[in-house]
């Protein structure tokens, strides 16, 4: 059952925050981009980065070395993707192996790393969950880094 997004009053004026997007399906994931931008932006976030890639595959390469960077580091990465489920199991393979390489990123880097690559299994799916306000899932991404970044923050100042 899809929940509406809601709108968080959550402040982020001090955090940096990286979006790496898929250009492939790029009609959704602009929808979910657009969404990400505008929380973040309301939050008041420090700064936000956009890193386009070709595809769903390739956004834990850059991930990866966004995590790295710590000078000035971010304080959350978001990934957006959008795959459509075909006649084969290609789909299913690139969003496995990308859900892995962001799981293990996320817990080896001790960073931040919203998922939202998101396997539909057709376009109305997709529609409802990227290019409305109401289930947008890239606004779902923001106030999940937001929070996620406040966490971390507050587990290293102890």
């Amino acid at each position: 059952m899809l929940k509406p997004t809601r709108r968080s009053q959550s402040s982020a004026a001090t955090e940096r925050f990286a979006i790496v997007a898929s250009e492939y399906n790029r009609r959704y994931v602009d929808g979910m981009l657009r969404q990400a931008r505008a929380t973040l932006r309301e939050a008041g976030a420090a700064t936000v980065q956009v890193v386009r890639v070709p595809g769903a595959f390739e956004i834990p390469v850059v991930v990866s070395r966004l995590a790295e960077m710590r000078d000035p580091g971010v304080s959350a990465i978001l990934c957006l993707g959008v795959i459509l489920r075909g006649e084969t199991t290609h789909a299913q393979a690139i969003a496995d192996a990308v859900t892995w390489a962001l799981a293990r990123i996320q817990v080896d880097r001790g960073m931040p790393v919203i998922h939202e690559v998101l396997l539909f299994e057709n376009e109305e799916q997709a529609r409802v969950r990227c290019l409305g306000r109401q289930y947008n899932r890239g606004a779902e991404a923001a106030q999940t880094a937001i929070r996620m970044a406040r966490t971390i923050r507050a587990l290293i100042k102890g």
